[in-house]
């Protein structure tokens, strides 16, 4: 299951937290983005405890989208250590995102390591 962060509930489950967090930022009205939750699932998963994903409803956390300049949904960014380390945008379909997510975490893994 996904955990739903909001405005007050991003600094402490994201930006502290000691795992990376890959952070879906996602609008009721958007398909694709509903589309790709199974399969944010499955990543998740697949990854265990070395990752913690999260989404966001932009519509209800418009000082997050702003602060994270999102120009498209979906917008996945993994944060690490309470940084930005990578932005997915503009995907095609979901083998191309599940190739982009799984080619960030393991560039994500091997620089922190």
């Amino acid at each position: 299951m996904v955990l739903t962060v909001s405005d007050r509930t991003f600094s402490q489950e994201v930006l502290e937290s000691s795992t990376p967090v890959l952070v879906h930022f996602w609008a009721p009205w958007c398909g694709l983005c509903r589309i790709i939750n199974p399969l944010l699932m499955r990543f998740q998963s697949d990854w265990g405890a070395k990752v913690k994903l999260v989404g966001i409803n932009a519509d209800q956390s418009l000082k997050l989208a702003n602060t994270y300049r999102l120009t498209t949904l979906p917008t996945i960014i993994l944060f690490e250590n309470g940084k930005v380390v990578h932005r997915l945008e503009g995907f095609n379909g979901r083998e191309d995102l599940l190739r982009a997510l799984e080619n960030t975490m393991v560039t994500s893994l091997q620089t922190s390591a």
